[in-house]
């Protein structure tokens, strides 16, 4: 008995040791990535045995057997557009790729029309969202004076997200005639869009309290479902970088002050990647104002319609399907571009 007590205190021992602690983790991240690889292999052992199925019932089928032939070709084409995906989906390799996204959306310049196309934008990312299955849910919301909004925050939930949505990062362009402008003249609006990693409970990472501001203020807005009336919104301001995040849109002040800080860390991992910084520590106040620079894709509804990303070239004239979230091409174009380094951020 003895004995038995001794290695019990010293298994407790040992669980109460950090080291313990990141054995555990990185054995879920070695699981995790496993499973990942896998999932990978399966996919393509899939799409090699429909290539021979089709490959199998081509032969046998006659010359004149227009039907099976019509068939075959649609098996074809549908093959074609999982291979597309799959090649896209090898791409997305990134440390943080396959994680949920937080998407955060502004007005820029352009007054009252910037703020409704601000409102434009989230409802095509909400309709893309729609179409590959993930999940949205709105983290804050500020409504504009007098129509759109000023700034949204929007969680999206689904595998690869922010590998995906890391293709939006910057400054989006709208020209079209003002529904707000009685002379019904041409208005050119921005609005930007930031991506940004929601981190898993290994990729976490500690914040000095001593770093942070917080504050409390009661939330407000247009009004419905966006806004919270109790006095529970948070303000986190990170002091070495000047960043700030809000949430307003939960009801319990605890659960803002979870959501904001979610919501900082994952802007702090971001602003570290494009900083090129090795630590969180490493970034300093002078990184805070770092901007965006020219639009990176316009929309345009007048006098033409036309969309076209500036750094790919890719252009889309049905300007009506983007906007219902048709964005698969611009996002799929980026990555590959990316990818081979022919991607133009000049």
């Amino acid at each position: 008995m003895p004995s038995l007590k001794k290695k019990l205190d010293e298994l407790e021992m040992k669980m109460q040791s950090s080291v313990f602690w990141d054995d555990i983790k990185n054995a879920q991240e070695i699981t995790q990535e496993a499973k990942s690889l896998k999932d990978r292999i399966d996919a393509f052992n899939s799409l090699e045995q429909r290539f021979e199925d089709i490959f199998e019932l081509g032969q046998l089928v006659e010359e004149d057997d227009e039907n099976s032939i019509r068939d075959i070709l649609s098996e074809i084409k549908e093959l074609q557009d999982s291979i597309e995906n799959f090649r896209i989906e090898i791409l997305l390799c990134g440390e943080y790729d396959k994680n949920n996204c937080i998407l955060n959306l502004h007005t820029g310049v352009g007054g009252t029309d910037a703020q409704d196309w601000t409102e434009m934008l989230l409802r095509m990312y909400t309709r893309w969202c729609e179409k590959k299955g993930f999940k949205t849910e709105i983290m804050d919301y500020l409504a504009g004076d007098e129509a759109g909004i000023k700034s949204v925050t929007l969680k999206v939930t689904g595998g690869y997200a922010y590998g995906y949505l890391k293709a939006e990062k910057g400054i989006h362009r709208l020209v079209r005639i003002s529904p707000f402008n009685s002379n019904g003249k041409r208005q050119t609006s921005f609005a930007s869009v930031e991506a940004m990693p929601e981190l898993t409970a290994n990729q976490d990472i500690d914040i000095k309290s001593d770093d942070l501001k917080i504050d409390t203020y009661r939330a407000g807005g247009a009004g419905g479902q966006y806004v919270n009336k109790t006095e529970s919104a948070i303000r986190i301001t990170h002091l070495p970088t000047g960043i700030v995040v809000q949430c307003q849109n939960e009801r319990s002040q605890h659960t803002n002050k979870e959501s904001a800080m979610k919501i900082l860390k994952a802007k702090l991992i971001e602003l570290k990647e494009r900083a090129h910084k090795e630590k969180i520590e490493d970034l300093a106040g002078e990184l805070k104002d770092m901007a965006w620079g020219s639009q990176i894709r316009s929309y345009i509804f007048q006098p033409y319609t036309l969309v076209k990303d500036h750094r790919t070239n890719l252009e889309n004239g049905n300007v009506n399907s983007v906007m219902d979230g048709e964005i698969d091409g611009f996002i799929n174009e980026y990555l590959k571009q990316s990818s081979n380094g022919t991607l133009d951020l000049n």
